[in-house]
């Protein structure tokens, strides 16, 4: 593992620990300013339908967990803004001169590539990877073709290097609307299930808190699925932009690489 890789993992630790300690604040702020409904009530309120406060086994709820989750999530995904704010950071470091009339022959790469090879965490980001990578190509080669095609490479695979690293936000927004339709299931069986109770027919009165109890109990079903996918909606707006600031990162990287060093290199002693 290089030095970035540990720096990002314990950036991810850190963040990851945070999100999780949100989730768990939120929850017991809910634990604290709302209370369960009774058995008889036919209210419906926002604290059943965002963490089932009324649930017997109240806070280990599906809703709770999603929340977890959602937090968890978004936290991953800050974690790949930032990397492509880093990444995107290093296009300012003068790397390589801008001067549009400046050629590089083998022996002027020299430096370049000992200066990225000497800082050891920098090194490993997208732009000082790819320019070593050319840089090597070009050394052994003497083709500027070469290198160019080493470039194109270089870029795709680290295009599905960039994928990869979603691979978790993906399948936690995945796993939060699929928790919503478990906790519709398990909604639905539990409102059904108190439907075996109902008191005599001549009762009006009893009839009408009975069928309100079962359709709050439905509702509050329904609207775990309707949470779910609203917390869905938001977490892939999130990994979407963030996905498309590192790929932005990585295509500004190819240009930079391709107008600074591909297309002035020259094979003169």
């Amino acid at each position: 593992m290089t030095n970035l890789d540990k720096e990002e993992a314990y950036y991810r630790l850190v963040v990851l620990l945070a999100a999780a300690f949100i989730a768990v604040i939120i929850i017991i702020f809910a634990s604290m300013f709302t209370v369960p409904l009774t058995e008889t009530s036919t209210e419906l309120r926002a604290a059943d339908i965002l963490f089932d406060r009324s649930a017997p086994v109240y806070p280990f709820t599906i809703q709770n967990l999603m929340w977890l989750l959602f937090f968890l999530c978004g936290g991953e995904i800050w974690v790949r803004w930032h990397r492509a704010t880093q990444e995107l950071a290093q296009l300012s470091r003068g790397l390589m001169s801008d001067d549009d009339t400046a050629l590089y022959r083998s022996k002027d790469l020299v430096p370049v590539y000992q200066a990225i090879i000497a800082d050891s965490t920098g090194s490993q980001f997208y732009l000082q990877r790819l320019i070593k990578r050319i840089i090597t190509q070009f050394q052994i080669t003497r083709s500027s073709e070469q290198a160019n095609n080493l470039m194109n490479s270089s870029l795709e695979l680290m295009q599905h290097e960039v994928d990869l690293k979603y691979t978790m936000a993906r399948y936690l927004v995945w796993l939060i609307p699929t928790l919503g339709f478990i906790g519709t299931v398990v909604g639905i069986a539990l409102a059904l299930s108190s439907a075996g109770d109902m008191p005599d027919i001549s009762d009006s009165a009893a009839i009408k808190t009975w069928v309100a109890l079962i359709t709050i109990k439905l509702g509050v079903a329904f609207n775990t699925t309707l949470v779910a996918l609203i917390m869905s909606a938001v977490l892939v707006f999130g990994m979407n932009v963030a996905q498309g600031r590192e790929e932005k990162a990585l295509n500004q990287v190819g240009q930079y690489c391709l107008d600074r060093l591909v297309n002035r290199l020259i094979v003169a002693d």
